[in-house]
């Protein structure tokens, strides 16, 4: 059950905070194929499960950055800011894969809140150091800093505009 904010600059209120972990979700090979389609990356160690079974984990594994791919949603299974009309994925600070995640495991994700930042415009960074466990091994398979950008609802900021208007080209 997430745990729900009011408005992004709640999230101040949270610093250092840890939030988790998140329901087991699966990986299956479905998603990592589509992942595979998505992206262009069809190297045999995600796609071929007969050549994978020759590997150190018998099967195919997911794609390190599916598994990254993966911290959003799972970090918005923890935190809900009800009166946020837009997240943007602003970046990573930094990100290592330290295990690998076989097709058919499972994986969870412990965060803590490590800062949250009024950037104006009640819109709210917020920087999230993610965890991401899988059933398979002892090392996590992902650790990563996100930086989210949480921007209020129109209500909450009437001024804020998230996409300027474009300019008749009639207009002179």
């Amino acid at each position: 059950m997430p745990i729900h904010l009011t408005r992004p600059l709640d999230l101040l209120d949270h610093v250092d905070q840890t939030f988790g972990p998140t329901e087991w979700v699966e990986v299956p090979q479905t998603q990592i194929d589509l992942f595979a389609q998505a992206t262009g990356d069809h190297q045999w160690i995600h796609t071929d499960p007969i050549r994978s079974r020759n590997t150190a984990q018998q099967s195919t594994i997911a794609h390190g950055f599916l598994t990254l791919a993966l911290t959003v949603p799972l970090w918005s299974s923890l935190l809900v800011v009800d009166h946020s009309t837009t997240i943007i994925n602003y970046g990573l600070n930094k990100f290592r894969f330290a295990a690998p995640v076989p097709a058919g495991s499972h994986l969870r994700m412990l965060a803590t809140l490590r800062a949250a930042h009024d950037i104006g415009g009640e819109v709210a960074q917020a920087e999230i150091a993610a965890v991401i466990e899988t059933d398979t091994s002892i090392k996590p398979a992902c650790v990563a800093e996100l930086v989210l950008r949480y921007q209020p609802a129109p209500s909450l900021s009437p001024k804020l505009q998230l996409i300027p208007p474009l300019k008749d080209n009639h207009e002179q």
